[in-house]
Formats: C-alpha cells, structure tokens, sequence
C-alpha cells in the first residue's frame, strides 16, 4: 500500500514538483515512483504553488496587454483584439502589427476551415509576410478585393497576393484593374467583362477578408498615389471623409461620404464585407485612429491587429467620445 505522510516536507514537495513541472512526468507516474497515491501528489503540488515555491510565469510580450485588449474590444464593440508592443522612440507602426498579424493567421489557418480569403493591400500586410512561415495549403485561395496602382509593386495588390500565397502555400486570384474608374466610365458596365464577373462572384463566398485601412493625408498610399486627378484630399475632406477602406471614404460615425466615389471603386463593396463571417484589420498610428473606430462602427471589423499605442489612443477616443 502507497505510504502517506502525515505532513508533507518541503524537501518532499520540492521533489514532487520538480518530477511535474521539470521532468514533465504525469502525477501517475510520480505516485508509483514515490509510492504515495495520484491524490497525495496532485495535493503537494496545489500545496507548493500556495507556499509560492512554485510560480507560474507566462512570457510573451502580449500578456500585459490582455486588459487592454479586454477593454478594446468592449470600447469598439469587437470580438478580438491583438496587440503588439512598439518602440516609442522609434516608431514603426507597419512591422511590429505585420509580425502580430502574422502570428494571428498562422494560428488561425491552423484552426479555420478556411477556403478562400479576401486580401487588401498595404505596407502592413506586406510587412505580415515577410513575417510568416513557410506554410503548405494547396487548398486555400487568396482572393484580392481592392484594384491595384502603378506604384508600390511589393505592398500594392499583385505583390500582396501573391506574396501571400507563395508563403502559404496556397493559390490565388488577382483582380487585374486599377483602383478607380476614369470619370464617365460605367461601373457595372466595365465589371461585365467575363474576367471581372468571374472574380466578382468570388467575393459572395470568402471565409474571411484581411483589410487595412488608412486617413487622407499624405501618409496615405492610396491619397498620394492613387486617387484621380478630379478627386482631391481637400475635398474629400470637406465632404466629411476621415479615412478609407477598400478605397471607400467614411465619415467619422461610419456612413460613406460620396456614392459617386463608390461608384467608381473597383473592389469589394463594404456591404459585401460586413457579411463574410471572420473581418480582420490590420491597422496603426495615431493618424489611423478616427477611421479605425469609423470601420468597427461600420461593422467591418472583427478582430483588430494593432499596436498598444494606437489601443491607448482608440480607448482615450472612446472615453471622450461617451
């Protein structure tokens, strides 16, 4: 019969918990080793942490930021939130939020039944894959959702796609069209092109989207080097406009500022998006913070992936904001 002491020594605690925690030894096997029962070393072991002989330490950088992701997702009214830390002296708001982001898909698809994606475009995804590792599914389409530009080929719409593919090992479709419509053109007829239609169609069965987002200012890739001549920042600005997604301007409470725009827009509608089932943004810096609050209001956001700088400031919005 397994001996019991009356009461454990220390020396005996340390013994049990050090065949646990260092050794990895199940508790069956530590009571046949010191011939107590599985009961005695599972109450050594709660005994132990209680006495502070043994501590548990979780190291990763996002621990300390579980509130704070608690507290962002109930202040934007999302399911997830992830957040990185960055340096404060020498900020860098697209690496740090592309590692995150990155560490996010590879647990997801790890998960995710996931079939097709929906991809923007942006230094924060091409930041993301540079992050991630080398990956295997064939069965997986990568889907661009928002036409390209003549500039920017690695972080513009063919270098992400399929910069995103190759590292997963996945396939993808390219929507071979710029940004925005020549003034004049009709929309629905020039996306009756087979090729277009065909490409189209996709968006109606996406598993999720991975969106970016960003303001009107020259910060903005998309306001420097991709609206039409007739389309202007100033006056985006005057008719409300605070930042977009997928090209498409919003105002501050989430409603878009010109159904012309839209029009011209080749790319995923923003009522298209808020009905796949898993939205990911991936987003930061202090001039991001309006028309990321302005997206989530718009249902387009799910799980944020952003730094704690850009959190501080989103939660300091809210608080002012109710």
């Amino acid at each position: 019969m397994a001996r019991e002491p009356i009461e454990d020594s220390e020396a005996f605690l340390v013994e049990v918990c050090w065949h646990y925690f260092v050794n990895e030894m199940t508790q069956a096997e530590i009571a046949r080793m010191l011939n107590v029962t599985r009961l005695r070393v599972n109450q050594s072991i709660q005994r132990a942490k209680s006495l502070g002989l043994v501590k548990i330490q979780i190291e990763s950088p996002f621990l300390a930021r579980s509130k704070q992701q608690d507290a962002l997702k109930n202040a934007l009214g999302i399911t997830g939130a992830i957040i990185s830390p960055v340096n404060r002296n020498d900020y860098d708001y697209h690496r740090p939020v592309g590692a995150a982001l990155a560490a996010f898909m590879t647990e997801r698809l790890r998960n995710a039944a996931w079939k097709s994606i929906g991809v923007s475009w942006g230094l924060t995804l091409d930041a993301a894959i540079r992050k991630l590792p080398r990956q295997s599914h064939p069965d997986l389409e990568i889907v661009s959702i928002l036409g390209g530009t003549a500039k920017g080929s690695t972080f513009n719409s063919f270098g992400v796609v399929s910069g995103l593919a190759d590292v997963l090992g996945a396939h993808y479709s390219i929507l071979t069209a710029p940004i925005y419509l020549s003034e004049g053109i009709d929309r629905d007829l020039f996306l009756s092109q087979y090729s277009l239609s065909e490409h189209f169609r996709k968006f109606e069965s996406l598993d999720a989207v991975l969106l970016t987002c960003s303001n009107v200012s020259h910060k903005s890739f998309l306001v420097s080097h991709g609206l039409p001549r007739e389309l202007t920042p100033e006056g985006l600005i005057a008719a409300g406009a605070i930042g977009d997604v997928l090209g498409q301007f919003l105002t501050r409470d989430g409603t878009p500022v010109s159904r012309e725009v839209d029009d011209r827009t080749i790319g995923m509608l923003l009522e298209q998006v808020q009905q796949v089932p898993e939205k990911i943004m991936a987003a930061a810096g202090p001039h991001k913070v309006d028309i990321i609050a302005a997206a989530c209001r718009r249902g387009l956001v799910d799980t944020l992936v952003t730094d704690d700088l850009t959190a501080e400031l989103l939660l300091e919005k809210h608080a002012a904001d109710t």
